[in-house]
């Protein structure tokens, strides 16, 4: 199931070897990877698709941590209602989620129709909302 959630990732990421910055004005890389004071990107320069690929994993796994932080406590959530909140995660990070708190709330009741009102109720559909509605749609067939 995770490969068709990195593939999901992937197609709604898409793909840069180059430093570039993302419609919110973040410095980006690879499959959606937000650049920080940490990493060694320089403006213009290309990089290996090896090592873009070795980040999309580090960030991929960071947001499934996030999501077993957000609603692995729920018992027998939808696995797909996982997946959307991991992919949530990935793009706007564990914090960025946690401010869904009616979606989340929504989870613990598993009103997942309820969730994904929520998520398109949000500034995040305002700015990506063909990705926020295409989970939103994933959510929503949850049962």
């Amino acid at each position: 199931m995770s490969e068709v959630l990195k593939k999901r990732i992937k197609d709604h990421e898409g793909y840069s070897d180059r430093p570039y910055f993302d419609h919110l004005g973040f410095a980006t890389i690879g499959y959606g990877h937000r650049i920080t004071d940490k990493d060694e990107f320089k403006e213009g320069a290309q990089y290996p698709k090896e090592k873009l690929l070795e980040l999309f994993e580090k960030d991929f796994e960071k947001a499934l941590m996030g999501c077993d932080q957000l609603v692995g406590h729920i018992v027998e959530l939808h696995q797909e209602a996982k997946n959307v909140i991991t992919e949530m995660i990935f793009q706007m990070g564990t914090q960025g989620v946690r401010n869904f708190a009616k979606t989340l709330l929504c989870l613990e009741e598993k009103d997942y129709k309820g969730a994904a009102r929520e998520m398109l109720d949000s500034k995040w559909n305002v700015q990506t909302p063909k990705r926020c509605q295409s989970l939103a749609q994933i959510m929503e067939r949850c049962n």
